[in-house]
């Protein structure tokens, strides 16, 4: 909490090739902030574009006092981004939104009284309504939600990146040390007080989606590697179902040559081969992607690198350090006492 006990709110924007929208978003956000008469910044994430977003955004700093911006020196992904936001944000209260227009700006004072309540300490915007998108991409999430929920245990059906943190929610998420990030996870593994707020996802307000098939696969992968153990037991159930066939058609095979009516199975054995190489190949895969994940982990590399920032915002040591950074007591030393003299 601030100096004078008035909170003060921090909005992250991830954005990527979003010029063209950017004045129009910035607007938006002014316009439901303002009549609020809460504190506040915005704070925009350029993830390594490749248009002018930048100049865009330092143009949009310049003009308007309470947005502000951190450039990536290159394009690490959204969930870097987000995690740059985070890092960077110094509200009492963070909201996470993207810079599209699909979240609309016009839900965060429905998020931020919710909060101000003191009975929550996330508020989730929910997809009520999924917009204007094909029933192959629909599917398609729908499929990966419904995956990721029987492997780890978390139903993320419908949720989304908009969403309000509590500072106590973003000083323990800072915690979690993993380069590999998947936000809306992360923040479901926390816990804490959280309420939903549906909403109908917008038309894009510019541009196209950057998501392609790839990335969302990638994601995927990411999403269900960093939280769930079960891809390596269907390796292990693999195993045991091929061992049990192997069992019984060693005593078919041995019944059948006692009987002397053993015949040449070239077909069969072709095809038992193809099916257990298939498997194999496939649990070596999924345990070379969690060796990936540890490889990638051990490393330390830090998930983003900020080479340029824009605008002020809030005073970074606004109410104090509101990172509320842990502080290591001194560590005494005692000198070793001289050896005794005989």
């Amino acid at each position: 909490m601030t100096v004078d006990s008035a909170p003060c709110v921090s909005i992250v924007v991830p954005v990527f090739n979003e010029s063209g929208g950017l004045d129009a978003f910035a607007g938006e956000v002014q316009a439901v902030m303002e009549p609020i008469g809460l504190l506040y910044e915005v704070v925009f994430v350029d993830d390594g574009s490749a248009d002018d977003t930048w100049q865009r955004i330092d143009q949009i700093a310049q003009a308007r006092p309470k947005f502000r911006g951190i450039r990536l020196s290159r394009n690490f992904g959204k969930e870097a981004a987000l995690s740059a936001g985070l890092q960077s944000a110094r509200g009492d209260a963070v909201i996470v939104i993207d810079g599209d227009l699909q979240h609309p700006p016009s839900l965060i004072p429905k998020m931020i009284a919710i909060w101000q309540s003191g009975e929550v300490d996330i508020v989730e915007a929910v997809k009520e309504h999924r917009g204007h998108e094909s029933t192959l991409s629909r599917w398609r999430a729908q499929a990966f939600y419904e995956v990721l929920r029987m492997m780890s245990g978390f139903d993320l059906q419908g949720m989304s990146d908009f969403k309000l943190l509590d500072r106590k929610v973003v000083r323990e998420w800072s915690k979690l040390e993993e380069r590999n990030r998947f936000f809306r996870g992360m923040v479901a593994w926390l816990g804490f007080r959280r309420a939903r707020l549906p909403f109908v996802v917008q038309d894009r307000a510019h541009g196209e989606s950057a998501w392609s098939t790839w990335r969302l696969v990638w994601l995927a992968v990411v999403a269900i590697t960093s939280f769930s153990t079960l891809p390596l037991h269907f390796s292990t159930a693999a195993g045991l179902v091929f061992a049990a066939t192997a069992v019984l058609l060693g005593a078919q095979t041995f019944h059948v040559w006692l009987t002397g009516e053993a015949v040449a199975g070239f077909t069969t054995v072709i095809l038992l081969l193809l099916i257990i190489g298939s498997a194999v190949l496939l649990s070596v895969g999924v345990i070379g992607e969690y060796v990936a994940r540890i490889y990638h982990e051990v490393k330390r590399r830090p998930p983003y690198v900020v080479s340029d920032s824009a605008g002020r915002g809030l005073p970074e040591n606004y109410g104090g350090d509101l990172r509320s950074t842990p502080q290591v007591a001194p560590v005494k030393t005692i000198e070793p006492s001289p050896p005794a003299v005989s």
